[in-house]
């Protein structure tokens, strides 16, 4: 991994990866969610493009720019009052939220409560969702070369929705997307991802499953596919313990350039799009905006504000570059 010193002096490098990490969480966040539909199941089995036709977002590329915003206008030095603020501007003002996760629409209503983080997140029964680990690439892009203070920013952003496992995972991406923009090698990149999890907890035990997989099935894809699926599976599918853990399997399957990995967790169905998304911004990171498609960034460039409504028609290319500045 390059030091953060060195790092910084290569403006162009830095606006790429930035750039590159927050397209990268779009793309995989619509690719994934494109990919489950049942139109695409029916027609393709295992979709490797995007249709014709509309652009559209999720909760998770429009949370993160929720994220994103706020630390911009913090100048990269998160609060806990910042992201409540942030919330309260953007989050609880809605009446409703189309596509919107569970576990911020439960945070939302604790604030409305006078539930304050970490009360807000432990106090949520969905505090074990994927909701923070999809929303939190904004710290590491940030936090470039740096995964402990990604660690520790992660939680104040995700404390305010998420306790436990919903914290460590949002840890777990942060670190990652911090090594992987600073050009870390891909064992270093799942070293740091491992690093802030408790040893003891469901998602150490299943994201360890999952490496174990694929690296018994020496990354052959055919041998471990099913059983990678089988083996970490959750009640729920938004889980924290079997999404992220997912995103990392797919990844250490497949990570030598950007579309190829890129279609493969988003092939995963499940809780596709949250699992494309958080793979797509580690894989942005490390390739940088210059490894994904046009077409694709172009696609995914404006979001529509399904989920909310002040991110409908923003230039998420211009919002990494203002990440990017960050970044000195």
């Amino acid at each position: 991994m390059m030091k953060r010193s060195e790092f910084v002096q290569d403006r162009n490098l830095v606006r790429d990866k930035a750039v590159g990490a927050l397209i990268g969480l779009a793309v995989g966040d619509s690719f994934g969610d494109a990919a489950r539909m049942q139109a695409n199941r029916e027609s393709y089995g295992f979709i490797t493009d995007f249709n014709a036709g509309a652009t559209w977002s999720t909760d998770d590329t429009e949370f993160a720019l929720l994220t994103a915003k706020t630390l911009i206008k913090s100048k990269g030095n998160l609060t806990t009052e910042q992201v409540v603020e942030a919330w309260f501007e953007d989050v609880v003002v809605q009446d409703e939220f189309k596509r919107g996760g569970a576990s911020e629409v439960a945070a939302a209503n604790n604030l409305r409560k006078g539930l304050r983080p970490p009360q807000s997140g432990k106090f949520n029964t969905f505090h074990l969702s994927d909701g923070s680990a999809m929303r939190i690439p904004p710290v590491g892009i940030v936090c470039a070369a740096d995964p402990a203070r990604a660690v520790a920013m992660a939680q104040i952003d995700a404390s305010i929705s998420h306790s436990e496992d919903g914290v460590w995972g949002a840890q777990a991406v942060a670190a990652a997307v911090s090594v992987a923009m600073a050009d870390g090698s891909w064992e270093e990149i799942f070293e740091a991802a491992l690093s802030p999890i408790p040893a003891d907890s469901w998602l150490f035990y299943s994201m360890r499953k999952a490496f174990d997989i694929v690296d018994a099935a020496e990354g052959n894809i055919l041998d471990c596919w099913m059983s990678l699926h089988d083996e970490i599976k959750a009640s729920t599918w938004a889980t924290t313990s079997e999404a992220i853990p997912a995103a990392f399997g797919c990844l250490r399957l497949r990570h030598d350039d950007f579309r190829s990995a890129l279609v493969l967790a988003g092939n995963f169905a499940r809780d596709a799009d949250t699992i494309g998304a958080v793979a797509g911004a580690i894989l942005g990171a490390k390739y940088g905006l210059s490894s994904i498609p046009h077409h694709w960034v172009q696609k995914v460039r404006h979001p529509s504000g399904t989920c909310l409504q002040f991110t409908k028609g923003l230039d998420i290319v211009q919002i990494g570059e203002q990440l990017a500045d960050l970044i000195r």
